[in-house]
Formats: structure tokens, sequence, C-alpha cells
């Protein structure tokens, strides 16, 4: 009679025994590549608050520096722009300008005559009535009004200012003076308009630096100017 030999199969209870351990090291493996994961996200995160994203806080952080940058740069333009008004200024006060535009020359300083009682103390600028006077640099109205402003009435209306380096300019034979005494006025600055009053043989400026704000102490204009940069 034969003998049956024992299977060495396992049984259904150790089946079930490893099933549950290999169930157990999966959940814990899930359990650990999802702590990881967390971690993993955290760190790239920048330590980002909870419920914002990270493509955010970049963007508002290069929006602010965009801002920033931008503001630097508007800035620096003012800055640049209040520099060369400064300079522009200052360019202006230290300039010499011609006392009228689009002129002819006529009667020369020195030149003698029977229009005048000594040798004429000026330069002559030709041009029509109404022709537009400025002052040939910055400084202070001292003298203003007919009669010469007080040098007699061969001057007709006219205006003595006073410059920083101690010269005065006059203008003389104006039609309509446009300053008063004691006005600071601006290098280029308009003052009158040309005419044809006193003692004029036809429309002109008569135009004069002086030493002094008082007829007698003119000297050559066109050399002055020449002087200071202004070719008549």
């Amino acid at each position: 009679m034969l003998k049956r030999t024992k299977s060495h199969r396992p049984g259904p209870s150790m089946f079930r025994t490893r099933a549950a351990v290999i169930a157990v090291g999966l959940g814990a493996s899930a359990a650990l590549g999802a702590g990881v994961s967390v971690a993993a996200g955290d760190a790239k995160s920048g330590g980002a608050l909870p419920g914002v994203a990270v493509n955010s806080v970049q963007a508002q952080a290069a929006a602010q520096a965009k801002a920033a940058e931008k503001a630097q740069k508007a800035q620096q333009e003012r800055a640049k722009k209040a520099a060369d008004a400064k300079k522009a200024a200052a360019a202006q006060a230290a300039a010499w300008v011609d006392p009228v535009n689009n002129y002819t020359l006529s009667a020369s300083f020195g030149l003698g005559g029977s229009m005048w009682s000594h040798k004429h103390s000026g330069q002559d600028f030709a041009v029509p009535v109404g022709t537009a006077v400025e002052s040939v640099h910055g400084g202070t109205v001292v003298k203003a009004g007919p009669n010469g402003a007080g040098d007699g009435p061969a001057y007709g209306n006219a205006v003595v200012i006073k410059h920083s380096n101690g010269t005065y300019s006059q203008y003389a034979h104006l039609s309509q003076i446009d300053v008063r005494v004691g006005q600071n006025v601006g290098t280029g600055q308009r003052i009158a308009l040309s005419g044809n009053t006193g003692n004029s043989s036809g429309p002109h400026l008569h135009f004069e630096i002086r030493t002094t704000p008082n007829y007698g102490s003119a000297v050559d204009p066109v050399r002055f100017l020449s002087s200071v940069g202004v070719k008549v």
C-alpha cells in the first residue's frame, strides 16, 4: 500500500500573513514618499505662505523691481533737466548779445560832424521804428524815461542799465520804454522799442557802453562787445 506524502505548500494562513506584511510595507513606502514629496515642494516654494503660488510671488517681485527701476530713471531724468536748466541759466547770465536784430550799422563811435556837439558817443544801429530793443547783458535799470533819462533831450527816450562787471549800457531814441528804474533784467530781455525821438535823423537805436551811468563816460561799444564775444 502506497504512503501518501505530505504537501509542503504553504497553507492559507501563511499567504494571508505575507500579504499583510507586504501591504504594511507598501503603505509605509507610500507614506514616506508623500512626505518626501511635500518636503520637496516646501523647498521649491522658498518658504512661501500656504495658499500663495510660487509664480505669483516671483511675479510680484519682478513687478516691484521694474517699478523701482522706472522710478529711479524718472528721478535721474528730473535731476538732469534741473542741472541742464541751471547750466543754461548760468550761461545766459554770463553771455552778452546784440541790442537789436537785423540791423545796419550807421554812425560809429567817435565820428565827428554837425549832428553832435562833441564826437559821436555811441554806435547807431539803423532799424525800423518799433524794433525790439534787448538788454545786451543782465543787470539793473538805473535810468529810464524821456529827456535822455536825465542825459539831455538829444537822446529822446532812453534807458541805462548797470551790469555786474561795473559797466553801463545805454539805449536811446526809443519810441517806447518797457522797464522801470530798479527793475532787474536778463540778457536778451526786451526793454524797449526803437524809434526816432530826440536829435535823430532817422529811425535807429543809439547804443553806448559807459563806465558810469552818465553822459561823458562812453567807450567804444563795438570794441567792448567784441571783447565779450559779440561780433557786431
